[in-house]
């Protein structure tokens, strides 16, 4: 085993620690303004944790974050239209990253690059089509567009991800449960989904991550309360307040909207720790 010259230690660990500092940092910043109402307060009277831990921002929150919305109602909605853009995009860029990987067919290089292009491209470009679309088909003020929206614009990453999954198992693991006697589908059902799994629980929750703190493309959308979710009331938050915005309410609000995050990733831990460890063993 080589040895790591002490210089280079020195250099790995300042990086980790600024790292570390740049990750923790914005935490720490959230909390100090749910319970103190600023980030820094006057440079003499820093402090590093809150004078007073004041839970009354968390209770007026969840009382009534957004108008006459109450919490559960809104996260209800989050967690509806980033569960179904989830799965939407799951379950169409599933069949679209097999293929990808796996098959041969004309033009297939031209059409992977062409799902790259649609997140190469900026989102509002595709706004007033939508828009369009949406209107004619009566759904556009419902969550089933946020859904489909979130959905296509997750879609791009999921096809990639998972197809370099696919990719990454190795064609003689199908090839001998090809000559044991099974089928396609059981040679996939049992050997090339479980190896992949991990890639297609990170993609996902990626998906389900950017549906769930998405915003700008839901007010283009939305326009009545019931459909709002939490990340368009913490905007809808510092606009209605104008310049005075109680900043321990947004702080409340953002730590509150983590927790299920925080939730998701525990649950998925595993997966994202699966997923690291197959792609260095299909690099090696």
């Amino acid at each position: 085993m080589r040895k790591i010259s002490i210089p280079r230690q020195i250099v790995t660990q300042l990086a980790l620690v600024a790292i570390g500092f740049f990750v923790i940092l914005p935490i720490w910043g959230m909390v100090r303004l749910a319970f103190d109402g600023s980030l820094m307060g006057r440079p003499t009277e820093f402090r590093l944790l809150p004078k007073v831990w004041a839970f009354e921002p968390f209770l007026r929150v969840l009382d009534r974050p957004y108008q006459s919305v109450d919490f559960l109602t809104l996260l209800r909605n989050s967690l509806v239209v980033s569960f179904g853009a989830g799965l939407i995009a799951i379950a169409l860029g599933f069949a679209l990253a097999y293929a990808f990987a796996r098959f041969r067919f004309p033009a297939r290089q031209t059409g992977l690059f062409a799902i790259l292009l649609t997140a190469v491209l900026p989102p509002v470009a595709f706004m007033t089509p939508l828009y369009i679309l949406f209107s004619i088909l009566q759904i556009r003020t419902s969550l089933l567009a946020l859904i489909l929206v979130y959905a296509a614009f997750a879609m791009p990453f999921c096809i990639w991800n998972m197809r370099a999954a696919f990719q990454a198992v190795p064609k003689e693991l199908e090839e001998a449960a090809f000559l044991d006697g099974a089928s396609d589908f059981k040679t996939f059902l049992y050997i090339t989904l479980p190896l992949a799994l991990p890639s297609i629980a990170v993609a996902g929750l990626i998906a389900f991550l950017m549906a769930y703190s998405e915003f700008a493309m839901g007010w283009f959308f939305v326009d009545k309360a019931d459909n709002v979710t939490l990340a368009m009331s913490i905007y809808a938050m510092t606009q209605s307040w104008g310049g005075a915005q109680p900043w321990s309410y947004l702080g409340s609000l953002a730590i509150i909207m983590s927790i299920p995050v925080v939730v998701i990733f525990l649950i998925f831990q595993r997966a994202l720790l699966e997923r690291m460890m197959f792609g260095a063993a299909s690099d090696s």
